[in-house]
């Protein structure tokens, strides 16, 4: 039901290929576990990552509206913001990104390296902020002015997290459906980080329709479960909506909030640790804001025997540019 439903909905076709489901070898040797990663860190556009399946939907929309300009906003290191960035510039659309500091640092890579370097490159336009508290009201501020200039903007959300943006998380959880029909393996879990909640709740969604006994687990990044849990609930249940179909029975929103210590944005120890086992075990570059987080929670899962049997998935989300913002905590 929800593949047909999701045909009805415009999108560019940016990703034309699936993203590999790998096998990381040398870690499951090292685990004692296989793990195997879907990589959405190689997204064909800006150095890759998960945010482009969202957009290729909200710029869709955009286009559709006949927006000449994409508005959103995130931390100066944000990712989201680079892709939104890079799209605009290849469609030939401004973009303009209200930008926090969330770390409150003045580290000169955190402020000018990175995902933020990569934003001149695409000829972002920029507005710093003391916080983002309020980021709904901020951007339809930003909309007014940007109006009041005589432009078209559109209001792409924080993360790209609405419901037509999970709508991307959507058809990706259906893609790695097929990959794991293919695989012929019974794998015990899908791990990944979950945030502004767009590609948890979309994800979860597909997945608990087409594989209802496959775990799905979202390592929190900058919430603890009780906040995040209505934001991933109430988003798959707009998205449900959108689609026309119900929330199915088996959807479950399941969060691990141990990992994302002392905030978002800032690495603990094991975050650091995780990013690089994975650089020195398999070449994989995880980022220290998200990912990073994120297979700290799993490799932990797994010392803590918290999987059931069987190979994990860990979605890799991407983020590695702002490897280089962090370059002082290693």
């Amino acid at each position: 039901m929800i593949k047909q439903q999701l045909a009805r909905f415009n999108r560019l076709d940016l990703l034309t290929h699936a993203t590999a489901l790998e096998k990381l070898e040398r870690l499951s040797a090292w685990l004692g576990r296989d793990v195997y990663v879907k990589r959405d860190d190689l997204t064909p556009l800006a150095m890759g990552g998960n945010k482009l399946r969202k957009l290729e939907y909200l710029a869709a929309d955009a286009l559709a509206q006949g927006a000449d300009t994409l508005i959103t906003a995130g931390a100066i290191q944000s990712n989201h913001v680079r892709q939104t960035a890079a799209l605009a510039a290849r469609l030939g659309l401004g973009c303009v990104a209200l930008l926090e500091n969330p770390i409150g640092t003045n580290d000169s890579n955190y402020l000018g390296n990175g995902n933020r370097l990569l934003l001149d490159l695409f000829d972002a336009k920029v507005e710093l902020v003391d916080n983002l508290d309020n980021a709904d009201q901020q951007l339809q501020a930003l909309a007014e002015r940007q109006r009041s200039n005589g432009k078209k903007p559109y209001l792409v959300p924080i993360g790209g997290s609405n419901a037509l943006g999970a709508l991307g998380y959507v058809r990706a959880g259906l893609e790695l459906a097929g990959q794991i029909e293919d695989s012929g393996l019974e794998f015990a879990a899908v791990v990944l980080a979950s945030g502004s909640a767009g590609t948890h709740s979309g994800l979860a969604l597909a997945l608990s329709e087409v594989l209802p006994n496959l775990p799905v687990i979202g390592v929190t990044v900058s919430r603890n479960d009780e906040d995040q849990r209505p934001k991933v609930q109430g988003l798959a249940e707009r998205t449900a909506e959108l689609l026309g179909v119900s929330l199915p029975k088996s959807f479950k929103v399941q969060l691990w909030d141990e990992y994302f210590a002392p905030r978002y944005g800032e690495p603990n120890a094991g975050t650091l640790a995780a990013v690089k086992l994975l650089a020195s075990q398999e070449g994989l570059l995880l980022d220290p804001v998200y990912t990073g987080k994120a297979m700290a929670g799993l490799l932990d899962g797994v010392g803590r025997q918290r999987f059931n049997d069987g190979p994990i998935i860990f979605l890799h989300t991407g983020g590695a540019p702002a490897l280089f913002a962090y370059n002082s905590a290693f």
